[in-house]
């Protein structure tokens, strides 16, 4: 019976899902290696166990000890797995820019999170990485795995990574591109496949705020190039030993809110629920397409899972608080959207004012169309009709046809809500506007249902 001993038994052999939506301006054939299939839902559970592996047969990581690590939430993910088969402990540090749910996954299973903060210097004792190397030399028999500069990290992705695309694409792939982060996923693979065919094009994606592009076009590491970004998994602010620079043709940075909107679009229009750095790389691709040809097989590493984002990326209010998405454009049809299942409220020409006063208080309104058959005739409203009552107690039997007022405005049901303003601020502000929803269908827009839009 086909069945794995374990968990671990189940990294790897991921699929290769080929994009057809978010990469239609492009020439060549563009496929995702989806690596959310691992148990962990990410890339780093190939590095974690390899790490681990590695850690054991050197004799650095004991039976019963603690793995200590600095992680951005996958990392960890593949570590703490790997140590709940294999019987260790976890302690992981984190920036406190990494989602929340990053934060809770690790918990869950089992390992102690502390949060660091993001904007200091690697040195800065407060860091992650700084945070993560004094735990190491507190914590009895622990080992830091350090998965920035363990060449295992890479070795992992030379082993597994890079025959499996090599294999899926019976070698046909002539570009790969990769977030870069801690370097082993991009060089790790990129070694294997251009031992393959060394005219395969890496192409590393980086981010505003990291070091890396600058790097590898000056061979300067320039200070002035780091500041504090969204994106997550990719970029650094340090040089890991894991990045081979010499492996990788070229990098292209991505901004923030391009990474965000694509990583939205990849779930929305390719079906697949894929994380940030995943966004970070279709649209580093999209920006180099000019580079592609139709022959081209160009593989792209989605590294982790949608899940690990819901509070940010895929969170609407979060999106709009920092720019990335603009807010939908509020319309007629909008205003009437509480209250349109209800029947619209009319009095007719022929009814009496008493009639429509009473309808106004049956139903708590303060105007209704007036109506003759199904054509708008005109209108009343109570500020009206307690003048003429207050004049005139006789106004109560005359029909509402001989003392309405002009009917209201009706506008299409996709007129922006900025649109209507001017219906109702203007010098002579009209109590309502009617709004046509199609198909004989109209309803009533009050100031009431404006000032809900535009709360």
């Amino acid at each position: 019976m086909p069945w794995y001993p374990h968990i671990l038994h189940a990294i790897g052999n991921t699929p290769m899902v080929q994009l057809n939506r978010v990469t239609r301006s492009l020439s060549a054939t563009v496929l995702a290696k989806v690596e959310t299939f691992n148990p962990g839902h990410s890339t780093k559970d190939r590095m974690a166990l390899k790490m681990i592996e590695e850690a054991e047969k050197s004799g650095k990581l004991k039976p019963g000890g603690t793995i200590i690590e600095g992680t951005s939430g996958n990392t960890g993910m593949g570590l703490a797995i790997a140590a709940i088969v294999k019987g260790y402990q976890c302690i992981f540090t984190t920036t406190d820019k990494q989602s929340k749910e990053k934060v809770d996954a690790l918990r869950a299973l089992g390992a102690e999170v502390v949060v660091c903060p993001t904007n200091v210097d690697p040195e800065d004792p407060r860091s992650y990485y700084s945070v993560s190397s004094r735990l190491e030399r507190e914590v009895p028999n622990s080992w830091k795995a350090n998965q920035y500069d363990n060449l295992s990290n890479r070795q992992a992705h030379y082993e597994s990574t890079g025959p499996e695309i090599w294999a899926q694409t019976d070698g046909r792939i002539t570009h790969l591109v990769v977030g870069v982060g801690t370097g082993g996923t991009i060089s790790g693979t990129a070694r294997y496949l251009k031992e393959q065919n060394p005219a395969i094009q890496v192409w590393g994606i980086d981010t505003y705020g990291s070091v890396f592009k600058k790097y590898k076009e000056t061979g300067e590491f320039d200070k002035n190039e780091i500041y504090p970004y969204i994106t997550e998994g990719i970029g650094e602010d340090f040089l890991p030993q894991n990045v081979d620079f010499d492996l990788i043709d070229r990098f292209e940075k991505v901004t923030d809110r391009d990474a965000a909107v694509m990583t939205r679009r990849i779930a929305r229009e390719e079906g697949i629920f894929a994380g940030n750095s995943a966004g970070s790389a279709v649209a580093g691709l999209l920006q180099l397409g000019g580079h592609l040809r139709k022959e081209d097989v160009v593989v792209v590493i989605f590294h982790d899972h949608g899940t690990r984002y819901l509070g940010k990326m895929f969170n609407d209010e979060w999106m709009r608080e920092r720019g990335f998405l603009e807010s939908p454009v509020r319309t007629a049809a909008d205003c009437v959207a509480a209250h349109r299942h209800l029947p619209l409220l009319t009095v007719g020409v022929s009814q009496t004012v008493a009639e429509a006063v009473q309808k106004m208080l049956h139903y708590n309104v303060s105007q209704l169309p007036v109506v003759d058959a199904e054509a708008f005739k005109g209108s009343v409203t109570d500020h009206q009709l307690m003048g003429l009552l207050a004049g005139d107690e006789s106004v109560r039997r005359l029909p509402v046809g001989e003392v309405m007022l002009p009917p209201f405005a009706c506008v299409p049901s996709g007129t922006p809500v900025s649109a209507l303003m001017a219906h109702f601020s203007s010098t002579t502000p009209a109590a309502a506007v009617l709004v046509d929803l199609g198909g004989h269908e109209k309803h009533i827009i009050t100031r009431h249902d404006l000032m809900a839009q535009l709360s």
